[in-house]
């Protein structure tokens, strides 16, 4: 028995990282009859016979999300690019919200600023307290910056396909990664990393995972999204009545900051589309 940390996963296959090797392993039927799939970042248990491994055991997840599947995150690297493609701060938002509630520290990566100058980005998420990095992958420009922040850490990057993802991890690990250009007629990244991968890198590991155009809200009350959007949770207890909305409701210190310019008009938007898809979504169970 070794332990071990799965590096890969594909076709039923996990690939499975101990001190002396990789090791091809399958999960042993047990899990599958307690509907537990093992997912890239795992900490397990192996058994080799033969030359044949079985993961026995998975230990304790820290945390884990769906969509990436990846487990035991410390950082989440949301990337998005200036233009080409253009930002999406409602992904931007929902990912913000699922680092949130699985306790990862995000951190916002603002790529191709070659292209298009993104201050206004740069404000929306600093103002609501938010690590904020822009950096130029094809000039090499302000990666040693990302790379200080996600050395030893294991750190997830996320983002649109086309924002620069591979580029980076490439950059940053020399792992020789495919990268794609965009489709001029829709302007998405052409999909270039077709399974999640957990890459070694100084101290630490970075997932690579596939680029995804949505993402679902994790399942919560709508009454609990405040906690996930920090410059609201900061206000909420100064709201006028408790149990504040902070949709509609009469005496609201957030939507006062709103009309201030003390949180963003768009993180509020997000927050207002998420609240009604939680509520319907509850509504409709």
């Amino acid at each position: 028995m070794q332990n071990g940390i799965i590096t890969k996963g594909i076709g039923g296959f996990y690939y499975v990282l101990c001190e002396d090797g990789v090791y091809e392993c399958k999960a042993r039927g047990v899990f599958r009859k307690e509907k537990i799939t093992p997912t890239v970042g795992d900490k397990v248990v192996i058994e080799v016979k033969n030359g044949k491994g079985s993961i026995v055991e998975i230990l304790p997840r820290k945390n884990s999300l769906i969509r990436p599947a990846v487990s035991n995150v410390d950082t989440l690297v949301i990337v998005t690019a200036a233009a080409s493609p253009s930002p999406n701060l409602m992904l931007i938002d929902k990912m913000l919200v699922h680092a949130e509630k699985s306790g990862i520290k995000p951190v916002i990566c603002i790529n191709k600023t070659d292209l298009a100058d993104r201050s206004d980005i740069v404000d929306i998420y600093t103002k609501a307290g938010y690590e904020v990095l822009s950096v130029c992958a094809s000039k090499s420009e302000n990666i040693e910056a990302l790379k200080n922040l996600i050395t030893n850490k294991i750190t997830a990057f996320a983002g649109l396909s086309g924002v620069g993802k591979s580029t980076l991890l490439n950059i940053l690990t020399d792992a020789g990664l495919e990268t794609g250009g965009l489709s001029r007629k829709i302007e998405r990244g052409k999909h270039t990393t077709r399974h999640v991968e957990l890459i070694e890198i100084s101290g630490g590991f970075v997932f690579d995972t596939p680029g995804f155009s949505s993402l679902e809200l994790p399942e919560m009350e709508e009454t609990e999204l405040e906690n996930y959007f920090p410059e609201i949770a900061s206000l909420a207890p100064d709201c006028k009545f408790r149990g504040c909305s902070h949709i509609k409701d009469a005496g609201c210190r957030v939507r006062e900051a709103v009309d201030a310019g003390d949180i963003a008009l768009s993180r509020y938007e997000s927050y207002c589309q998420m609240y009604e898809i939680l509520k319907s979504a509850k509504n409709y169970k």
